[in-house]
């Protein structure tokens, strides 16, 4: 693997993250560096579910190569696992043709896994045969106390309603408990020397674009959308079915929601999940966190790139330490752009 450094762009939904990461790109092809965008959306791997991801279109990536969209058809499960294997080949790859790999999304497990020395615990067949039984017969609502109980961290981070979530956390808990380990360590490394642009939004404006963005979605014709993806199988994807917008789409097809009903229930859904991915990426200490209402996307994509420089000027080949440790080769911690 080359010195290069990965650029990360991370954030809530409706942050701009894409537009930053293309402008970045912009101006680094601008002075001779090419760059290449690696997606770090879980939904925005599946083909066809493009309205409900607010996925770039070939129109929007104006040039620049993208990579990891349109990865999966809707009936695949996707996999934190398979996606790190794939996003790790994909930035070397750039990485040897000269390129700048810039991650970018808001699936914070996924940004994770590529961006840290993330290790997967084992899996045990008979363990989460149990566990997927219990879920079955008593909801994820008595198997996220239990949770909650051994585990008040990792609960934090897992969405009550999911109950796939709830049971591979607990899994991962039950198999530390037997010695294998847990993910993530507590003082993660880096996987490769990176450079991480956070995009914060006031939670006030936030909500209120979120909100528009929904209905936006379902002007731009959603709905249809996922009537179209039935036929190749949505509503048997495991986890495709289940993404903000297209589960409550279905519900409407299926006249179980009204089209109100189903608006309502995504905007309350997407606000929650931002609120999640706030929180999530607030524990990256080493971040540079740009406010979206101080600067235009022009100025933030510029500095951006200038944040790009001053970590080369410091190290271009270093291993640099992930947050919560020291070392003489770590980026120090940015301040917001202003």
């Amino acid at each position: 693997m080359t010195g290069a450094p990965l650029l990360a762009v991370v954030g809530a939904t409706g942050t701009g993250k894409s537009e930053l990461a293309i402008g970045v790109a912009e101006s680094l092809a601008a002075r001779g560096e090419p760059a290449e965008i690696v997606n770090a959306d879980a939904m925005q791997l599946y083909r066809g579910m493009d309205i409900g991801t607010a996925k770039v279109s070939e129109t929007q990536r104006r040039g620049i190569p993208h990579h990891l969209l349109d990865a999966l058809d809707v009936t695949d499960e996707a996999s934190v696992a398979a996606y790190q294997r794939d996003a790790r080949v994909t930035i070397e790859a750039i990485q040897r043709r000269g390129a700048i790999p810039i991650l970018v999304g808001g699936s914070g497990l996924y940004v994770s896994s590529v961006v840290y020395d993330f290790r997967f615990p084992a899996r045990d067949r008979e363990l989460r045969a149990r566990l997927e039984r219990e879920l079955e017969q008593q909801g994820p609502g008595r198997l996220y106390a239990r949770l909650k109980a051994v585990d008040p961290a990792t609960a934090e981070r897992v969405d009550p309603a999911n109950g796939r979530r709830v049971v591979r956390a607990l899994e991962i808990h039950e198999l530390a408990e037997l010695g294998h380990g847990a993910a993530l360590p507590e003082s993660p490394r880096l996987w490769h020397p990176s450079v991480v642009i956070g995009l914060s939004t006031p939670r006030e404006l936030l909500v209120t674009r979120l909100d528009a963005r929904v209905e936006a979605m379902w002007a731009e014709g959603l709905v249809a959308e996922a009537d179209g993806l039935r036929s190749v199988g949505l509503e048997q994807g495991v986890t495709a079915s289940r993404a903000i917008g297209y589960a409550q789409a279905l519900a409407q097809l299926r006249g179980e929601l009204s089209e109100p009903e189903a608006i309502a229930q995504t905007q309350a859904m997407t606000r929650r999940y931002a609120r999640r991915q706030v929180s999530w990426f607030k524990r990256y200490e080493h971040v540079a966190w740009f406010d979206t209402e101080a600067a235009d996307a022009s100025q933030r994509a510029h500095a951006a790139v200038d944040r790009l420089d001053e970590w080369r000027s410091r190290s271009t080949s270093a291993r640099v330490t992930a947050p919560g440790t020291t070392s003489s080769s770590s980026p120090t911690p940015t301040a917001p752009l202003s």
